[in-house]
C-alpha cells in the first residue's frame, strides 16, 4: 500500500503534451486499472482516445489524478466523498474522511482500557 506521504515524492510531471497510462501510472504511482476506473466515476477526467481505444492524457489530466489520489489515499475520502470535493460542492457540504483503521483500534484500545479503570 502507499504511504501516506508518499503524494509529495512523486516524480516531476514532463514538460509533454501527452502522456499514455503506462507514463501516467508511473507519474502518479497508480497502477493503470485504477486509472481506468478513476474514468467512470470522476466525471472530470477525460483522456483523449485514438486508434484502438488507447488513452492519451494531458497535463491538466496528470495535476487531477494527482488531486484524486491526494483526497483518497492521504486524505482518506470515499470515491464519493472525494468526487463531491471535486465537483466543487465539498464546500457547501462538510465530507467526512473516512476514519482510519488505525485510529479505530486506538480508540477501541483506550475504550477498553477505561472500562477496564471503571471496573476495578
Amino acid at each position: 500500500m502507499l504511504e501516506p506521504s508518499h503524494n509529495s515524492e512523486l516524480p516531476e510531471i514532463p514538460s509533454k503534451r501527452y502522456f499514455t497510462i503506462g507514463e501516467v501510472s508511473d507519474l502518479c504511482e497508480v497502477k493503470p486499472h485504477v486509472l481506468r476506473y478513476w474514468e467512470q466515476e470522476f466525471t472530470q477526467l477525460k483522456p483523449v482516445k485514438r486508434r484502438g481505444n488507447r488513452r492519451y492524457y494531458q497535463r491538466q489530466d496528470v495535476i487531477l489524478i494527482r488531486q484524486i489520489r491526494t483526497l483518497l489515499y492521504e486524505q482518506g475520502f470515499t470515491i464519493g466523498g472525494a468526487r463531491q470535493r471535486m465537483a466543487g460542492s465539498g464546500d457547501a457540504v462538510e465530507v467526512q474522511p473516512v476514519i482510519n483503521q488505525r485510529v479505530i483500534k486506538e480508540l477501541i484500545e483506550e475504550i477498553e482500557e477505561a472500562l477496564t479503570h471503571l471496573a476495578s
